[in-house]
This record gives C-alpha cells, structure tokens and sequence, in this order.
C-alpha cells in the first residue's frame, strides 16, 4: 500500500492516508458542489491526522450521517467521516489536499448527490 500526506492549506491539519488511488468521486450534492471536493473512500483506520484531531472542526447537515472535517483558519476540508451501509467506519479524503497528485492520472466518477 502506498502512504500519501495530504493538509488543509494553512497545514493546521494534517494527515497520512494508506491505500491504492484507483479514482475519485464527484459528487453534485449541495455540500460537494460548494466545496469542489474530490473524493477518495478508505476505511477510517487508514488515516492517520499528523495533527491533533481537535485541530478540525466538524460540520454535519441534513441527516448527520457524516462529519465534514475543516480547518478552522483556512476553512479548507481535507477529509470526512462516516460509517458505509455495512456499518464500517470510513473517510472520504479530498485528492485535492493531497500532496503532489497529479490529478488529471485520476479516473473520476460523477455521483449525483442531488437526487438523494
């Protein structure tokens, strides 16, 4: 497995994550389309914050099912929190907060949030 370092802007938060990047997620919903995130699924134990977690702070909406992770001072989100239907605690990390990821090698697929 590869071991990628990734922060909001400012480094206020920080992470390691572990795995394969096989493609992101574009997702249309009212959140994602706001932040243009793009997003990466791993189970939650192959993330790491470099930071205290404190250093985040959490938004959740509508059904409080996932904690959007941001930075207080540079308000960038690097990663979420939530549990899959198998009931398995998972982080959906921002490629875009990743260091140096060539995004353009990455396949991305459009999710459409709205319809949810």
């Amino acid at each position: 497995m590869t071991t990628y370092t990734g922060s909001c802007h400012c480094g206020n938060v920080a992470f390691e994550v572990e795995g394969e990047i096989d493609s992101g997620l574009a997702c249309n919903c009212s959140i994602c389309a706001r932040k243009a995130s793009l997003l990466w699924f791993v189970p939650r134990e192959n993330l790491a914050l470099r930071t205290p977690e404190d250093a985040a702070k959490t938004y959740t909406f509508n059904k409080h099912a996932i904690r959007h992770r941001f930075c207080p001072e540079c308000g960038i989100h690097p990663y979420a929190e939530a549990t899959n239907a198998q009931g398995q605690p998972m982080a959906a990390i921002n490629l875009r907060c990743i260091e140096g990821l060539d995004l353009s090698t990455i396949p991305v697929h459009h999710f459409d949030g709205r319809a949810l």
